[in-house]
């Protein structure tokens, strides 16, 4: 039997692995970035008291998204590999439970799992952190503003990291994320309310 180091070391090394992980991790860091921002501003513009009230409603955020991202990646990667190791074994007449293939299949989903739960927690708890100085350092409207400019800046980085990786100008990929995060914050300023 395989130890979990081993086999994790050796899923690392697998670019079609890791292709996946990343994706799960980027898109849904992405809606946890978008989400915290909206959150923010919400929190902010209904009149909430204090920093610490945005930090609990983000970290609510935090928690739904990333019980979210976890759960339906590993229930969808669940039915993928399984329909793929049933393949496998139509294929070559043979029954591969407990076999270097199937270890691999569980190891994977486990990474593209909490990759997936990663994403959103990243893009919620980063921006979330100036509220943690409000009241003392920052107004409630300077946290919101230095929130979503966090937020603005992950996804610039997600961009960024996305367009280096398929060799696209990564700047340009930036700028196409960050995008995002000013027209959630733009529109989110201008909702009737």
């Amino acid at each position: 039997m395989v130890g979990a180091r081993e086999l994790f070391g050796r899923l690392l090394g697998k670019e079609d692995v890791l292709a996946i992980s990343r994706r799960y991790f980027i898109s849904n860091g992405f809606d946890g970035t978008l989400t915290c921002i909206g959150v923010v501003i919400g929190a902010v513009l209904s009149g909430v008291p204090d920093g610490l009230t945005v930090v609990k409603i983000g970290l609510g955020a935090a928690v739904g998204l990333g019980t979210s991202a976890v759960w339906s990646v590993w229930e969808i990667e669940r039915a993928e590999t399984r329909a793929e190791i049933r393949r496998l074994e139509r294929a070559m007449l043979t029954d591969l439970d407990d076999t270097r293939i199937e270890h691999e299949q569980r190891g994977a989903r486990l990474l593209h799992a909490v990759s997936s739960g990663l994403g959103p927690v990243v893009g919620v708890l980063i921006p979330l952190s100036p509220f943690l100085l409000a009241g003392t350092a920052l107004s409630l409207v300077e946290a919101a503003v230095a929130a979503v400019s966090l937020g603005i800046g992950i996804l610039g980085v997600f961009g960024a990291y996305m367009g280096s990786i398929s060799g696209q100008r990564w700047y340009v990929a930036a700028a196409r994320m960050a995008l995002a995060g000013l027209v959630v914050a733009a529109i989110n300023v201008f909702l009737p309310g």
